[in-house]
């Protein structure tokens, strides 16, 4: 397939992505998708159709189908964002390339992230998160929960977690935040190159001057051995550094708005620890950070008595598949107690998030102290004046006031 087999699809093919209107409920256009097929069609900025995959059931079984492709580098690989269309065939390591290339990668990472390791570090988020907590009430409120609390947990542990210097972190999380903000692909290349010329030099640094994170780990394990090249490491830093933070400040702060918002369910939260991991499942579950994963089908595949053709774009729609009311009960209500752990919060099948178990201990952690501290934390300004990021980001607000 090439570019010019691209056709227009026209107005009865609604734009995608759409932008949220509450922060933690679905575009309003997603209610005309729901129910009626697991699969409907879109039209990205371009003008390409695309196919998007609605059904909870159908989603996981594709997300797993190898005949999907999540190769950036394909010539016709879907672009959904403009700020991305000139990436130059630039494939980033674990999200952006297929098996065997994306299992190596992986498998050199797996046991950084494992649920022992994670556990382990549990210690040292509660000092984290309890140090920061501390600091907000010293400063009373009026706060922005965001910058104040939801951004540095997760910048402080992955940080410590990479080896990367937390001194440095106001520097990569503007050059985070501009390269998956970013209007146009000009800022999104400065962005990018500037936080690739940084990891560049940190790289070489811990290569005369060794430490003990897992940017360490892998120079002394895959790079000096041969199995990483330079490129290659500074790339994968570049990935677990702004997904690392990008996602799950927006996780933390929606999780807290959420709640907020459903007073009546924050005891379950406090009154009993063992219940807290269900929570925040079924956090992840409504709120939906990552709105939607891209793939290009590599051959014909029949979903729900539709044929997907080889070279079409298929946007897995986590959002509706974790709203589809054959898999929940209720979908859009939400219920601490629910048992969510079916959810596609995290992606599924090879590409499912590989820090997963990082960003439960945060979560469970971060909202646990927050509400147990500050119980009688609430919005500061009306929920309709929250300034909310862009549908083609991870979702969440851009501020989050709040007092007590």
């Amino acid at each position: 397939m090439t570019e010019t087999d691209f056709r227009p699809t026209g107005s009865e093919a609604p734009a995608f992505p759409q932008d949220r209107t509450c922060p933690y409920q679905p575009p309003k256009a997603y209610t005309q998708w729901r129910g009626e097929s697991p699969l409907t069609r879109v039209t990205l900025f371009d003008g390409r159709p695309a196919w998007l995959i609605t059904g909870h059931a159908e989603g996981r079984a594709l997300l797993a189908d190898p005949r999907l492709s999540s190769d950036w580098g394909h010539p016709v690989f879907p672009v959904v964002v403009q700020r991305t269309e000139d990436r130059g065939g630039l494939a980033f390591p674990l999200i952006g390339v297929d098996d065997p290339l994306h299992a190596r990668q992986r498998r050199m990472l797996i046991p950084s992230f494992g649920v022992k390791r994670m556990n382990a570090i549990r210690p040292s988020l509660q000092s984290l998160v309890d140090r920061l907590l501390d600091d907000m009430l010293a400063k009373g409120p009026v706060v922005d929960l965001v910058s104040a609390f939801a951004l540095p947990v997760p910048s402080m542990a992955i940080c410590e977690l990479l080896g990367v210097p937390y001194g440095d972190h106001d520097f990569f999380e503007e050059c985070s935040r501009d390269f998956v903000g970013a209007a146009t692909s000009g800022e999104a290349d400065a962005a990018f190159a500037k936080l690739y010329q940084y990891l560049h030099g940190l790289v070489a640094k811990k290569q005369a001057e060794p430490g003990d994170g897992l940017l360490d780990e892998l120079i002394a394990r895959q790079l000096e051995e041969g199995e990483l090249d330079h490129n290659e490491v500074v790339m994968i830093a570049l990935v677990l550094l702004v997904a690392g933070h990008e996602t799950t400040v927006n996780a933390i702060a929606l999780g807290a708005l959420t709640l907020m918002q459903h007073p009546e369910q924050i005891p379950v939260l406090l009154d009993d620890p063992a219940a807290v991991p269900g929570v925040v499942e079924e956090l992840l579950r409504f709120t939906s950070v990552s709105d939607y994963m891209v793939r290009m089908a590599k051959e014909d595949i029949e979903v729900g008595g539709t044929t997907v053709k080889a070279g079409d774009a298929v946007l897995v729609s986590i959002t509706l598949m974790n709203r589809d009311g054959q898999a929940y009960d209720d979908p859009d209500v939400f219920d601490a107690r629910r048992n969510a752990r079916h959810h596609v919060g995290f992606g599924h099948g090879i590409h499912q998030c590989l820090g997963q178990n990082l960003a439960r201990a945060e979560l469970e952690i971060a909202l646990g102290a927050l509400f147990t501290r500050i119980p009688g934390l609430r919005l500061a300004v009306p929920l309709d004046e929250v300034p909310l990021k862009a549908g083609h980001d991870a979702q969440g607000p851009i501020e989050l006031p709040v007092t007590w």
